[in-house]
């Protein structure tokens, strides 16, 4: 069984710090801002040969009101998922009323508790130990998560009795980041990760309401706040045998409205989420309809051409004249994504969340499904029979085979004489057969010409001294013939 860390402390003590240094991303967002961190974030590490979950969760102040509250309960729900505790202090500040809070907290539910004195680069270590002896957890271990000091003595108690990993190679293992190394990313999605689902969309159109009712279970914060989330929570579960891997993703505001640092680091991980998505499930208030951003937002999704699934959130409740409205918009306004499955939902009462599942299946398949050569030449011949490409400068544009360049989204390459000199148009008509003929949805499709070289391009032929007076000869031969023409007219 993997064992489960959870790193938990006072707000900015340096957990999400330590989150990243341990699983050696830069999935938590770091910033000197008290309270960054509000969901409960899950990371795979590795050290020694032993694999364990990282769990980086909010900090606990004990006078929380409002969406702190919820904060405070992620990192209470992340206390009991763990075998062990990271409880994190901060060196600098001292001992607080809090610290003593959590500490009684963690002393009653009896968990295998680690105290990790932080931020030690710039104070006595030893003094850092007395200063929160009287916390009754055992003695500090003293580290610099941002410098990676004290990482692997405080690994070696918090691990040392978890067996390592029964196929872990030696050759496999990874150090700990020491201090002046950057942390490197971890290696793209594997297939234990299912389909990757991002939820996307403006700020406060209850994408982290669909996550928890996706899940059945309040996994996430939802708060009547715009901003709520601001970070990408990455979550995996099953469904029906089926594996996924839930993406809640920070609301997405025009760039005028973005002031604060940290919502600009939310606005990249959101984007980031996209493009490491297999799905996106765009979701919008029915009650304001499509606005603007919506369309901004969608382009970039499918400039990235991710799968594509459009979800009207908040349908309940709404008047029948209202409905059709903004049906008649989307049938407007949407064109451009007219391949997507809309689904009217309530992500409140899950009023139609689970049909979702099955356009999310059907638009991933279609994104990684791959034909043969001859059934995309195929499809090929049949579109130039039934509609032949224009001419270019009298000579017809010639399209002679097609294959499979790529999936997720899927690039057909096209191969032919003039295709610099296609037109826009007749490569939508191209897409729009591909797309019925073979059945496509939810997925953006792509279509690249490639033309074949003239290896004579360029290059002018020299003419021996025969062949330019055999030219004069025929040219006044021509004029001749072309003056009787003339005077039997005349």
């Amino acid at each position: 069984m993997v064992p489960v860390i959870a790193l938990v402390g006072r707000p900015n003590v340096g957990k999400s710090t330590l989150f990243n240094r341990l699983t050696k991303t830069r999935d938590a967002i770091v910033a000197e801002y008290a309270g960054l961190t509000r969901d409960r974030q899950y990371g795979e590490a590795k050290w020694q040969g032993r694999t364990y979950i990282v769990i980086d969760t909010g900090g606990i102040s004990g006078d929380e009101e409002g969406i702190d509250a919820k904060m405070a309960g992620q990192s209470l729900q992340a206390i009991e998922e763990a075998d062990a505790v990271l409880f994190m202090v901060d060196s600098r500040a001292g001992l607080t009323v809090a610290d003593q809070m959590i500490a009684e907290h963690l002393r009653k539910r009896n968990k295998r508790t680690f105290l990790i004195a932080n931020k030690v680069d710039t104070v006595d270590p030893e003094i850092a130990r007395a200063e929160f002896s009287p916390l009754a957890i055992g003695d500090a271990l003293p580290i610099a998560a941002a410098h990676g000091r004290g990482i692997q003595a405080m690994l070696e108690a918090a691990l040392g009795i978890f067996p390592k990993d029964g196929d872990a190679e030696q050759e496999d293992e990874e150090p700990v980041v020491t201090e002046g190394e950057e942390p490197r990313r971890v290696p793209g999605p594997s297939e234990k990760d299912g389909i990757k689902i991002a939820i996307i969309g403006r700020p406060n159109v209850g994408k982290s309401t669909l996550v928890n009712r996706m899940l059945g279970e309040e996994r996430v914060i939802v708060y009547d706040q715009a901003g709520t989330t601001r970070d990408s929570i990455y979550i995996p579960f099953e469904r029906n045998e089926e594996k996924y891997t839930l993406i809640d993703t920070a609301g997405v505001r025009r760039r005028g409205k973005i002031f604060e640092a940290v919502e600009k680091f939310s606005v990249v991980k959101t984007l980031q989420a996209i493009q490491d998505a297999n799905v996106v499930i765009f979701v919008m208030d029915a009650r304001e309809g499509v606005v603007e951003h919506d369309l901004n937002l969608l382009g970039f999704v499918l400039e990235t051409g991710r799968a594509l699934v459009i979800a009207l959130n908040k349908w309940d409740g709404m008047e029948p004249g209202q409905r059709d409205y903004v049906k008649t918009e989307l049938e407007r306004r949407l064109l451009f994504a007219h391949f997507a499955d809309i689904h009217f939902i309530s992500a409140l009462h899950g009023t139609g969340v689970g049909h979702l599942y099955k356009s999310v299946q059907a638009a991933f398949a279609s994104a990684v499904t791959r034909w043969p050569t001859n059934r995309l030449t195929q499809i090929l011949e049949d579109a130039v029979q039934e509609h032949q490409p224009p001419l270019v400068n009298g000579r017809r544009i010639k399209l002679r085979y097609a294959h499979l360049g790529g999936a997720n989204p899927p690039l057909i390459v096209i191969h032919g004489n003039q295709v610099d000199t296609v037109p826009k148009s007749y490569t939508r008509y191209l897409e729009n057969t591909y797309r019925r003929v073979l059945k496509l949805v939810g997925t953006p499709i792509r279509i690249e010409y490639k033309g074949g070289e003239n290896p004579y391009e360029g290059k002018k032929n020299t003419l021996t001294d025969r062949q330019v007076n055999k030219k004069r000869r025929l040219m006044s031969h021509h004029k001749k013939a072309e003056k009787k023409r003339r005077d039997k007219k005349r």
